[in-house]
């Protein structure tokens, strides 16, 4: 399902090289690995057990009209929004990954946008 609430379908591009699986089958092989064996062995299984349990993942391409509830009728959230502004949840974007803080290169590119900033800051 995307951002919109549309369910979508994708096909498999490429054979996965190796011994490497699709996430599912390795949920499937697990569950049968610690004797709660999950009711499906094909993707079509899989897909038909997800429409059961949730019926609007069968209408594909389409999106599911909610009726919508403010955080006062829901009992479950009760939000309280703060004064403070919006502020970046990630500080440093460019190292969020293991190969980008493994990099002598990114680390110096880091450095050297960390030092652009405080000169320009201090302008």
């Amino acid at each position: 399902m995307n951002t919109e609430g549309r369910v979508q379908r994708t096909a498999q591009a490429v054979f996965a090289p190796g011994e490497a699986r699709e996430d599912w089958k390795i949920l499937r092989a697990l569950s049968e690995a610690i004797g709660n064996t999950l009711p499906y062995n094909t993707l079509e299984e899989l897909r038909s057990a997800l429409e059961a349990a949730v019926p609007h993942m069968a209408q594909v391409d389409s999106v599911t009209a909610n009726q919508w509830k403010t955080p006062e009728s829901n009992a479950v959230t009760r939000l309280k929004l703060q004064d403070a502004p919006f502020a970046y949840a990630v500080p440093n974007f460019y190292m969020t990954d293991t190969i980008s803080r493994a990099s002598r290169t990114m680390a110096e590119c880091v450095a050297a946008k960390d030092e652009n900033l405080k000169v320009r800051d201090a302008a």
